[in-house]
């Protein structure tokens, strides 16, 4: 398999489980609110953290137990108060939360979410900077096109799942739907907070 589409698969392999980032652009996806926005910034963000493993940033971090403390931490604080906002809002809010284009001033709001998501989570650095780049190694000269590949499946998983949520956007006119779907990323962010204390530093 050539370098480009290794890269691909094992990108793809490893962004396809449900995360607190996928999980938060589900929700927007469903929402409609700046699916554009949130996938380029997810995306862009990926790009940027498997070429720094490709240059081999992630195995100097890796040596700096400090910074991995840090992001541990951090990591948890945000998804554990971000898990518990969705289980709260889940029972505050129990009417229909039907989609709506009047956001405008969420856009900073957003942008931050989303920011956090990525940045906030010690996983995605594992998975970009540590794991690709590892693995881009073995393609020497070929590398590049690896790290290409991989950054081009972060970029096509990203805008399927945001957009492609946009067909059960239907679904959540009902206020059961955003019920469960608030109660579902509550969880999943609670599990990954947590789950980042046992994470070896």
């Amino acid at each position: 398999m050539s370098a480009f589409w290794s890269g691909f698969f094992t990108s793809l392999s490893l962004i396809l489980a449900i995360g607190a980032q996928n999980a938060f652009v589900l929700k927007q996806g469903i929402k409609k609110e700046y699916i554009f926005v949130v996938c380029l910034i997810c995306a862009l963000s990926d790009a940027l953290l498997i070429f720094a493993g490709i240059f081999g940033i992630g195995q100097v971090i890796q040596k700096f137990t400090f910074i991995k403390q840090v992001a541990i931490y951090g990591g948890f604080a945000f998804l554990f108060v971000y898990g518990f906002k969705s289980l709260y809002s889940a029972f505050k809010n129990p009417k229909s939360l039907i989609p709506n284009t009047n956001y405008e001033h969420k856009f900073g709001k957003i942008v931050l979410l989303t920011l956090a998501f990525t940045w906030l989570n010690p996983h995605v650095y594992l998975d970009t900077m540590l794991l690709i780049g590892s693995v881009s190694i073995k393609f020497g000269g070929e590398n590049i096109i690896f790290g290409i590949g991989a950054s081009l499946a972060s970029l096509v998983f990203f805008f399927s799942l945001g957009y492609g949520a946009r067909v059960l956007a239907p679904i959540f006119a009902k206020g059961i739907s955003w019920k469960i779907l608030e109660i579902f990323v509550g969880i999943v962010m609670l599990v990954i907070a947590f789950s980042l204390l046992f994470v070896k530093v």
